[in-house]
């Protein structure tokens, strides 16, 4: 029987962005392929709540991840680590976050989310962005094919790198639609106000960690002009828990005197992502540069009309449920911000195609595109 490992790492150390990629994935491999000889490799030691989590068994390192990847890089060599903790050889393994374990597997496959690293420099807090500089390349040519989150991904590493096309499979995110879908329940809605401090009043949803990339300080800016037209009587709301750089962000509400009118909620954990979605009129995301953007199409598949930058994969992302503004100009978002706030006629149509267009990422789908990488890989 063909032996697959699969770094489950992501899955259990990040509750957002690619940890939910991951576990979805992998989870929804699982299902549909219960008898894969699947084996999900973890670094660093696994607690009872993640083991009891997991879809299947962990082979966790005794090793801390930090320790485990300072070791294995200052090596630079093939050992078999992977291996030794996921029971024997391997016939393939999937790194599933960047970077390549140590291993003798008989074929690698990498997924890379994106390239922000290259193309923004503060995407990451420096010490991060020296080692994805360092590392991301190096595991790139260890691999035998890559799975991207997306076509622009994959263009971006063709175009970057050099790596030929028929060596990448695209694998998109998706959203588990028993949970993300328009929630109405009027207490549920109330609920998750109460929560988040947010109030009674029409509100405009931002959900992110907090850093330059996420584009926030445009977005508060783009905000102050449309509230100052006295067409936006909304709040922002703005989601996600602190991550680097983020310092301008809450300056900027303290400059333009903003603090009765955008609310930090802080991280948004998973269970009350759908009613929050639900609860807003409308979700705001003019990130300069994403892999795939999984927000949106969590946003859409909850019947939320989408303000969405036109750049990288989020038009990939949001298809015909999103309405585009350059992320990169204020009046740009707040003309964007102006028109979905006064235009009923115009949410009602991204709703609609914003559900249609949501109903295609499943978990399923994407561990059927995940299946096809593997097959096409081993032959």
């Amino acid at each position: 029987m063909t032996t697959i490992a699969v770094d489950y790492t992501a899955a259990i150390r990040q509750q957002a962005g690619i940890g939910r990629i991951v576990r979805g994935q992998i989870d929804a491999l699982v299902a549909l392929r219960p008898d894969l000889d699947l084996r999900l490799f973890v670094a660093g030691p696994a607690d009872l709540a993640a083991r009891q989590a997991a879809p299947l068994p962990l082979h966790a390192t005794p090793i801390d991840e930090r320790n485990l990847v300072r070791i294995w890089h200052r090596l630079n060599l093939p050992l078999p680590l992977v291996e030794w903790f996921t029971g024997g050889p391997l016939d393939l393994f999937h790194a599933t976050d960047f970077v390549l374990a140590p291993t003798r597997a008989r074929r690698k496959l990498l997924t890379v989310h994106d390239l922000a690293f290259l193309f923004y420099p503060d995407a990451a807090m420096p010490s991060l962005h020296h080692y994805l500089h360092r590392v991301v390349p190096r595991s790139v040519r260890r691999a035998d094919a890559i799975v991207a989150d997306s076509h622009h991904t994959a263009r971006d590493l063709h175009q970057q790198w050099q790596v030929p096309p028929e060596q990448i499979s695209v694998v998109h995110g998706a959203v588990d639609h028993s949970r993300f879908q328009p929630v109405t329940d009027p207490a549920r809605l109330t609920a998750v106000r109460q929560q988040y401090a947010i109030g009674e009043g029409p509100f405009l949803l931002a959900l992110s960690r907090l850093e330059p990339r996420k584009n926030f300080v445009r977005l508060i800016e783009a905000f102050h002009q449309a509230r100052g037209q006295g067409r936006l009587p909304h709040r922002l709301v703005i989601g996600g828990g602190k991550g680097w750089r983020y310092e301008a962000i809450y300056q900027r509400v303290s400059d333009l005197n903003l603090h009765d009118h955008v609310h930090f909620t802080g991280f948004v954990a998973d269970a009350d992502l759908p009613a929050l979605y639900s609860a807003a009129d409308f979700f705001a995301y003019p990130s300069l540069y994403e892999g795939f953007g999984l927000p949106i199409v969590e946003a859409l598949a909850c019947g939320t009309p989408v303000l969405a930058g036109d750049n990288s994969s989020l038009p990939e992302a949001g298809g015909a449920g999103a309405f585009y503004v350059n992320a990169e100009e204020v009046d740009a978002i707040a003309q964007g911000l102006v028109q979905l706030a006064t235009d009923p006629a115009l949410c009602a149509r991204l709703r609609q195609a914003g559900l249609l267009h949501a109903a295609q990422f499943t978990w399923q789908r994407s561990a059927e595109q995940l299946l096809a990488a593997y097959t096409q890989l081993l032959g």
